[in-house]
């Protein structure tokens, strides 16, 4: 699978993409040069394989999907959607203006964001707060501060065997809002603190 190199030389000064390919749909990998803060991508960026920002470089568009895995030394950003066949996973936050989803777990050092729902097959893990209309991971759910769901949270959702309680796990420092509709809540701050 060929693999897009974008290096300094394809993006101006405020970090917009002006290179020669198109990335809507790009057939093989894309892999952007460390160092470059936030990539903007114009609409959408595509790529068949996985979308690669190495450290101290960030992705940012209108739309974000990687038929494999999405991994970035900085954050990732997308206006809309953002989706892998794989895992996602971000040095620093992830935020989506509509639905974050992955075949596999969602990771962040900072915090994930999704104005729509967050769904994993694996777990989804932030070391910052979780927030989303609904979340739902296949395995745990773990976030360094607190969970906010507009509506439901699920996690250990497993339609082949029985998950185990810490396939079930959702840990935070605090429940800030949403129902556990399937799993066990596990709040980690101390009664009282905020």
């Amino acid at each position: 699978m060929e693999t897009l190199h974008i290096t300094r030389n394809e993006i101006d000064e405020q970090g917009r993409y002006i290179g020669e390919f198109l990335v809507g749909s790009w057939a093989g990998n894309i892999e952007i040069e460390a160092g470059l803060g936030y990539v903007r991508f114009a609409g959408r960026v595509s790529a068949a394989g996985c979308i690669i920002a190495k450290a101290g470089s960030g992705i940012k568009a209108g739309y974000i999907e990687a038929g494999l895995g999405i991994k970035a030394g900085g954050g990732i950003e997308a206006e809309w959607s953002i989706e892998a066949g794989f895992g996602i996973e971000a040095g620093l936050g992830i935020k989506a203006g509509g639905g974050i989803e992955a075949g596999l777990g969602i990771k962040a050092g900072g915090g994930i964001e999704a104005e729509w729902g967050i769904e994993a097959g694996g777990g989804i893990e932030a070391g910052l707060g979780i927030k989303a209309g609904y979340i739902e991971a296949g395995l745990g759910i773990k976030a360094g501060g607190g969970i906010e769901a507009g509506f439901r949270i699920f996690a250990g959702i497993c339609t082949w065997r029985i998950p185990t309680d810490a396939e079930r796990a959702i840990t935070c420092a605090r429940l800030i809002a949403g129902e556990v509709a399937y799993g066990t809540l596990v709040e980690t701050a101390a009664k009282g603190s905020e």
